[in-house]
């Protein structure tokens, strides 16, 4: 996107912007909304090849089951890693700073992916993983630090041009990410992950001096014991796994568990870290209300996200599998099925919001819990429609038209709009005041328990295709029933929160 720069900054109360704005807003949000534009790019990119990938035959060569664990054990990690690199920004380094070294971590992972070699394949995804936490969780708040607090009327509109920027370079990502890495060379669209991201890091630190000076500002600095703690403790861990995994390779076991303890906090993280909130004796009763009532939202986001974030790795390993990939004659690369959800997002958000806004008008919105349900029926009917082709490619052989994914992500990128900018909008309304800042982090840790669920399923262990009739049968039904589950306790779950809708 293009920027437009006008001289009216002095009267949007912003000296910082140097007479510039961006459409109207703070200079400093051209300078982010490029950094997050460049780093989906670099994220998406390789999220549309990994999968790919790891099953080629010029790739890693392996099983299904086994590349869906790895993907959806590394999504898991993104999202998990949001919480810890928001602690490092408010403790040690300040928003600034962690997005600067989160994004060198991301490049740094992205070259280790383009080296051919399987251990600097599976570095460079614990790097690239790193970085994205550090990343994602504080360069929001930086576009949160431009304006005027809560109330600026620009703030709103701010976050949606921010919002544009992300989609953008997730639908740039796969055309050409995707096409470098299956159609030239799967290390040099690694490669190119990285320069993308190296562009979006050049152009933040030329931009800096646009940026609020509070993203510089430590909210709580660690004191020098408290680093002392936590470099202790973060050796600490890093030794138990080193031991843990070398032990693993001696023995030979380390492809049957390596991603199991992984995994396994990914879901024992989300659950504690709920659990301590509840059992806070600070909270007041209201508060204590509607974090039950939130957990419902926060059990539905979880199914949810188990089966939405498939449409990297099942759907996928189907469209290269089982669909003929042409379209009118053209033959596409199946990694550009992964700019179908962000160009749907672009097109149908303004359409979802003016819907809630026309039936709020008129008294007539639906409730949050409505919301979600509708977001559980939407992913279930989409994995109903995917039945259809798997059914018809299981019994009959060849392959079928790629029109069927292409319904399958339209019908789950409006279930995506029924729950995701409802949840983000919810989870601040439900905040207790003591954890108003962590429950940005909770509301991601609902995409780290659902994936880290399909990791399991998936995992050596259990050894679930997901990519059978059965198993996305299941899915379906479980997703709708937990539909009907929340629909039908909506009054409860209102009564849980109170005064928000």
């Amino acid at each position: 996107m293009a920027s437009s720069l006008t001289k009216d900054a002095a009267q949007q109360g912003n000296p910082a912007q140097g007479g510039k704005t961006f459409f109207g807003h703070p200079r400093g949000l051209a300078t982010l909304f490029m950094t997050e534009m460049w780093e989906r790019f670099s994220f998406y990119g390789m999220k549309a090849l990994l999968p790919l990938y790891l099953i080629a035959p010029g790739g890693m060569h392996m099983p299904a089951t086994t590349a869906t664990a790895i993907y959806s054990v590394y999504m898991a990690m993104v999202y998990l890693l949001a919480m810890p690199g928001g602690w490092m920004a408010d403790r040690f380094w300040g928003p600034r700073k962690t997005v600067a070294i989160g994004a060198g971590v991301v490049i740094a992972g992205h070259i280790t992916l383009a080296l051919p070699t399987s251990a600097s394949f599976f570095a460079g995804l614990i790097l690239v993983a790193l970085g994205s936490g550090l990343l994602k969780a504080n360069i929001s708040t930086m576009v949160g630090h431009l304006y005027d607090g809560p109330e600026d009327p620009r703030r709103d509109g701010g976050f949606t041009l921010f919002y544009i920027g992300i989609n953008l370079g997730a639908f740039l990502a796969p055309l050409s990410i995707g096409t470098v890495g299956e159609k030239v060379n799967w290390h040099f669209g690694f490669t190119l992950a990285a320069v993308g991201m190296a562009l979006g890091l050049a152009q933040f630190l030329l931009g800096t001096r646009h940026l609020s000076a509070e993203s510089n500002v430590v909210a709580q600095p660690a004191t020098p014991q408290e680093r002392a703690s936590a470099l202790r403790k973060g050796l600490i861990w890093l030794i138990v796994a080193a031991v843990f995994y070398t032990v693993l390779a001696l023995t030979g076991n380390f492809a049957n568990w390596a991603l199991m303890p992984i995994t396994i906090a990914g879901l024992v993280i989300p659950i504690a870290v709920l659990a301590r909130m509840k059992r806070d004796k600070e909270l007041t009763d209201l508060e204590q209300s509607k974090l039950s009532g939130y957990i419902w939202f926060f059990v539905v986001a979880a199914i949810f996200w188990m089966i939405y974030d498939q449409n990297g790795s099942t759907l996928s390993i189907f469209g290269e599998n089982s669909t003929t990939n042409d379209l009118l004659g053209f033959h596409f690369p199946t990694s550009w099925y992964q700019s179908l959800n962000p160009i749907f997002i672009m097109a149908l958000a303004p359409l979802v919001a003016s819907a809630w806004l026309w039936l709020n008008k008129r008294g007539k919105e639906p409730s949050t819990a409505v919301k979600f349900a509708s977001s559980l029926a939407l992913i279930g009917v989409s994995f109903g429609v995917f039945l259809i082709p798997l059914i018809d490619t299981a019994a009959n052989g060849g392959k079928v038209s790629p029109m069927w994914l292409v319904a399958i992500y339209f019908v789950q990128t409006v279930g995506e709009l029924c729950l995701s900018p409802v949840g983000l909008s919810v989870t601040t309304k439900m905040a207790p005041a003591k954890y108003g800042s962590q429950m940005m982090g909770v509301w991601f840790l609902a995409v780290t328990a659902g994936d880290s669920v399909a990791g399991l399923l998936t995992s050596p262990q259990l050894n679930v295709d997901l990519n059978t009739s059965f198993s996305v049968a299941v899915e379906a039904c479980l997703a709708v029933l937990a539909g009907v589950g929340i629909w039908t306790s909506r009054k409860r779950v209102k009564q849980m929160m109170g005064s928000v809708n």
